[in-house]
């Protein structure tokens, strides 16, 4: 009996509604050898799909897109950004272990300097030695989106492939951290352990900014940092004494402010003497001069600089991760992504006047314990604003944060 016979002798054997579910699979089971091929659906694994990221321009990105939503990583951009990163990694930590020193470097203690997706470099004794994240780590539960970062101190192990693998991130004094936009309940950490956070604001080119520095100053509060403020670009002002109203505010409320130029070099000196010694976030809007300040006060200090837009008057990206750059006078500088808005993931509506310390020392005084300080009879806040005792750029920015924080 042929095999079509015997396919039609099965296919009358069949109940009445059995037969149209087997009639094609009857058709490919029995139609004989030649037509096997027909059956062969993806036997050869296709190759996997990639796309050259190295051909698009870092300055494509820009953190000035959205003015209301803080963007960790552009929801279009995260597999370009982390191919960059990566390729910066291997060629970075390949002239790292090339040096020597691998052998010590492997089941000890190091410090994490840089990040990419799943890879980081860390400095161990002498080496940089690049290293895999073990995947015990990544399913700890501790409500960040990344269980390593940089300036973690982490215990390193060989991983039997010629690199590292980070088998243990030692206890954190603090974390830098903003909320993650892909999951609003959980946050990113940008930085770990560090000391103080160096928020740089411009004049002019882009102009400064009173609400991100305030917004800074409350990440520095929350994180335990020491907050500095440095106003650059001081030469392009026509008015010494507006900049001079403009930080007495902060002196007022015992916050350092630097002012300085780094065209001219003014308050360089006294730039390198506060970063000296501790580890220091370096953060600030896109456009500020961060990278440029930072290579002024550590000469040799490779950070990607770029000019600010003639058409926007805001700063492109020239930094796409946190980077930790070690100083000679001691200390480290930590580099980070120029962002518009820092999220201040965890916090309440009736947690912020506490982290203004003008506001903080005059809510007990409002007439309703659930007053919001934005409006109604008897607010202690508004008279204080109303007297001068309060800021009004000041004010403006609790404003402006309160109705974006939940209840």
């Amino acid at each position: 009996m042929t095999d079509e016979a015997e396919y039609q002798k099965r296919k009358s054997e069949q109940p009445a509604d059995h037969l149209k579910a087997q009639k094609v699979i009857g058709r490919h089971q029995f139609r004989g050898k030649t037509n096997k091929l027909s059956l062969k659906r993806n036997i050869d694994p296709k190759a996997p799909r990639t796309k050259r990221w190295d051909a698009v321009s870092e300055e494509e990105w820009d953190d000035t897109a959205d003015d209301q939503l803080e963007r960790v990583m552009p929801l279009d951009e995260s597999d370009r950004r982390r191919e960059m990163e990566e390729a910066a990694f291997r060629a970075e930590a390949g002239r790292s272990v090339e040096s020597g020193g691998r052998e010590e470097a492997v089941d000890g203690h190091g410090l994490v300097i840089s990040m990419a997706k799943g890879l980081c470099l860390v400095q161990v004794g002498d080496t940089r030695l690049q290293c895999r994240i073990r995947g015990s780590l990544n399913s700890v539960q501790s409500g960040f989106t990344n269980a390593v970062a940089v300036g973690d101190k982490v215990l390193v192990g060989d991983d039997g492939a010629g690199g590292g693998v980070i088998d243990e991130v030692l206890p954190r004094r603090n974390v830098l951290a903003r909320s993650s936009v892909p999951a609003r309940h959980l946050r990113q950490i940008v930085v770990a352990n560090a000391e103080q956070l160096l928020i740089v604001s411009s004049w002019r080119e882009p102009i400064i900014w009173p609400e991100l520095i305030d917004r800074y100053l409350i990440a520095a509060e929350r994180s335990g940092l020491d907050p500095v403020i440095c106003v650059n670009k001081i030469d392009l002002a026509a008015d010494s004494a507006e900049i001079a109203e403009t930080v007495r505010i902060y002196n007022d409320l015992d916050i350092r402010v630097v002012l300085s130029s780094a065209a001219t070099g003014e308050g360089v000196g006294q730039l390198r003497d506060i970063l000296t010694g501790r580890m220091t976030v370096l953060a600030g809007l896109s456009g500020t001069g961060k990278s440029s300040l930072a290579a002024a006060v550590e000469p040799g200090l490779d950070l990607k600089t770029a000019a600010v837009s003639e058409g926007t008057g805001e700063g492109k990206h020239t930094t796409t991760g946190a980077t930790l750059f070690p100083l000679s006078s001691g200390g480290a500088l930590v580099d980070t992504p120029g962002i518009r808005e820092f999220g201040l993931a965890g916090l309440r509506r009736r947690e912020l006047a506490g982290l203004f310390p003008e506001l903080e020392g005059l809510v007990s005084d409002c007439r309703f314990f659930d007053c919001t300080h934005l409006a109604g009879p008897d607010c202690a806040v508004l008279a204080g604003v109303d007297r001068g005792a309060v800021a009004a750029s000041r004010y403006h920015s609790y404003k402006k944060i309160y109705p974006t924080l939940p209840e």
